[in-house]
């Protein structure tokens, strides 16, 4: 049925393509449009209209965040997208196609873990943003109570490069998968057009090009991913025998994973390992800068309502969908789960609808993959000042992006490994030290480096001793980080 299906859309292919360059046109245009928008000076409670970066201007301020201009739907839009990248598409897709029913804990996890480290996080966030006048995440850090950490900024910024750029570097593979099993083009193909598309519109716009282009992106993913779930659904003759051919797919694949994981205690605690994903939301450099480019502080709350709806609706339907690929691709020992979602595409739409598609896909890898290159690109002009002006700050765009390029094409682990490590060691050891400052603490710079350390090597070991299968590493990373801030904060204070 999979290979009938790709062969069929194989005789429409031009209408494929048609549909999917469309949509990376309209991307391009949409960033070049917002940089002549004229730039904006954040006014109100919480904003600056001082933050400058190395060049001595406000032309810093604008290119790496946006003016600190950007409204609550835009923000909440950009921010979805830069979360939600191609690894839903491409990763989570192929987990849920793997172990049914039982991937449900990893979505409640993104959700509710976000959920709650938004309850108290960012409003704290943005109120220092605006304080401090920082342009990158790391200076936020280093400034956040008024001090000035200039070991702790340099660690921050040199994490964030070298996580962010691994994390890139999977979302221009997952676009590449997209395009390699519908256009069977190489899979260094979509990644080199990605990377591509990305500099043209950052270069001209910056982080105001990227926050317009996501919210684009984000409507584009939330209808790609609406329309599979409509036609998996119709395909199988509708809600009740959906059900009911689930069911019937294997014997344990509609369990929640009691037996999976050795009884309910482990799946409890698998579970609840999950949620510190969704609270290390918190040290992911590429979406809380859009928290930091909010217009006000008192917008928070609005933009949270947003942020919220989309994800929510966007999580449940890739879910559904995930357990539909179950029902259309038989696939075989050598199938490669990663390419379940534009495989099924490929079985149940038309050309032009498939092409949208694998524009939602090249979407989501290209809204994430903008602002991780621009968050490298911020510590690399600010935080380690290897130039002043605008020009450096594109070069340093050039460089990131063609760093993530490489790794992309030529890294040989998978989607969800490369994202879910990367998105763990920012996790652990950034994500405690934003909770520590927003819960009104303030820590000592070498206090809240060994914080960081802990967090990251805690991570690391608990990933190379192979224990993510009782557990998401993020729980005992952040927990021992936070732990450790405790124990030397008492110790710091005698």
């Amino acid at each position: 049925m999979v290979q009938e299906g790709i062969a069929a859309s194989g005789s429409f292919i031009f209408m494929e393509i048609i549909g999917f360059v469309f949509f990376l046109l309209v991307f391009v245009v949409i960033g070049l449009l917002s940089a002549r928008k004229p730039a904006g000076a954040a006014t109100g409670a919480g904003a600056t209209a001082e933050a400058v970066g190395t060049d001595g201007t406000s032309q810093g301020a604008e290119y790496l965040l946006a003016g600190q201009d950007v409204s609550p739907v835009l923000t909440a839009l950009s921010a979805a997208a830069t979360k939600y990248s191609g690894y839903m598409f491409i990763g989570l897709i192929g987990y849920i196609y793997t172990y049914g029913l039982s991937a449900i804990w990893l979505v409640f996890g993104f959700f509710f873990g976000d959920v709650i480290a938004y309850s108290f996080v960012h409003k704290k966030l943005r109120q220092a943003a605006g304080e401090t006048g920082a342009l990158s995440f790391a200076e936020l850090l280093a400034k956040w109570h008024g001090g000035d950490y200039k070991r702790l900024r340099a660690v921050v910024g040199i994490l964030t490069l070298v996580f962010l750029t691994t994390y890139a570097a999977a979302q221009f593979s997952s676009g590449g998968k997209a395009l390699h099993v519908l256009f069977s083009w190489h899979e260094y193909a979509g990644a080199v057009i990605a990377a591509g598309l990305i500099l043209v519109y950052c270069f001209a716009g910056g982080l105001k090009a990227s926050i317009w282009t996501d919210a684009a992106q984000s409507i584009l993913m939330m209808a790609a991913m609406l329309m599979l779930l409509v036609a998996a659904i119709i395909g199988a003759g509708g809600m009740a025998d959906f059900a009911g051919k689930l069911d019937a797919v294997s014997p344990d694949y509609l369990s929640l994973g009691t037996e999976r994981f050795g009884g309910v205690g482990a799946l409890a605690l698998f579970a609840f390992g999950w949620l510190f994903n969704g609270i290390g939301v918190t040290g992911q450099p590429q979406v809380m800068v859009r928290f930091m480019a909010l217009d006000h502080t008192e917008n928070t709350r609005k933009t949270g309502i947003y942020y919220f709806l989309w994800s929510g609706t966007f999580l449940a339907a890739t879910f559904v969908v995930g357990l539909a690929t179950r029902l259309y691709i038989t696939g075989g020992a050598g199938f490669d789960a990663e390419l379940a979602l534009p495989t099924l595409a490929g079985v149940l739409l038309p050309s032009l609808a498939v092409g949208v598609v694998i524009g939602g896909v090249f979407a989501a890898a290209m809204s994430t993959t903008d602002s991780q290159v621009l968050s490298c690109a911020a510590v690399l002009s600010e935080d380690f000042k290897l130039g002043a002006g605008v020009g450096a700050k594109r070069f340093a765009t050039l460089g990131v992006t063609l760093a993530a390029l490489a790794i992309g094409v030529f890294a040989s682990s998978n989607v969800f490994t490369l994202v879910i490590f990367a998105w763990s060691a920012l996790a652990c050891t950034i994500g405690p030290l934003v909770i520590i400052h927003a819960l009104g603490r303030r820590p000592k710079e070498w206090v809240a480096l060994s914080v960081m350390a802990v967090g990251l090597t805690v991570a690391l070991m608990w990933r190379q001793l192979g224990l993510t299968s009782i557990t998401y590493e993020g729980l005992p990373g952040i927990a021992a980080a936070l732990g450790t801030y405790l124990i030397l904060s008492r110790f710091s204070k005698k």
